[in-house]
């Protein structure tokens, strides 16, 4: 099965944005930092899960992303094929061009797995992700690391010592 970087990295974002989500747009540098995706390459893929409309934008101070609807109304097949991604389990892309141009043996059960695979993915919602305790936890272990790396040293006198902690 072919699954490309591109559409792993957008469904992996947008779940983030769907655990963030809350009064306020996330930025693509805060996603960036909890999943380890370069910023360029989010913003590449936002465009089209922008143009696609399952996401908007929130420009100025504070901006960011927001979903564009609920997490129960956006599906994991959606989000691949908005950044134009396919789930595909042929050799030949799905071309027909298996053998020399011909179509091989078995090129119609890969189609038929790409497709059973793809209505897989139709039935997942993000939401349906959210509820997953192991979803939580990843979540929760990504925030500390992200929360901790982002935190400012303290200084707070005590008599004649300067001591520097962290938050």
């Amino acid at each position: 099965m072919r699954l490309t970087t591109k559409g792993r990295y957008a469904v992996t974002a947008m779940l983030d944005l769907a655990l963030h989500s809350s009064d306020q747009p996330v930025s693509l540098a805060d996603i960036s930092g909890r999943q380890d995706i370069s910023l360029s390459y989010l913003e590449q893929l936002f465009s089209k899960l922008r143009r696609n409309s399952l996401v908007s934008s929130v420009r100025g101070p504070g901006g960011g992303y927001r979903l564009s609807r609920g997490g129960h109304d956006i599906f994991v097949a959606q989000i691949i094929d908005a950044v134009n991604d396919t789930v595909d389990a042929t050799g030949c892309g799905g071309a027909a061009d298996c053998q020399q141009g011909e179509v091989c043996l078995t090129h119609y059960l890969w189609c038929d797995l790409s497709d059973q695979i793809h209505g897989f993915l139709s039935e997942i919602s993000l939401s349906s992700l959210l509820e997953k305790r192991e979803v939580q936890t990843i979540a929760a272990r990504q925030d500390a690391r992200s929360h901790k790396s982002h935190s400012l040293p303290v200084t707070e006198i005590k008599g004649d010592t300067l001591l520097l902690t962290e938050i």
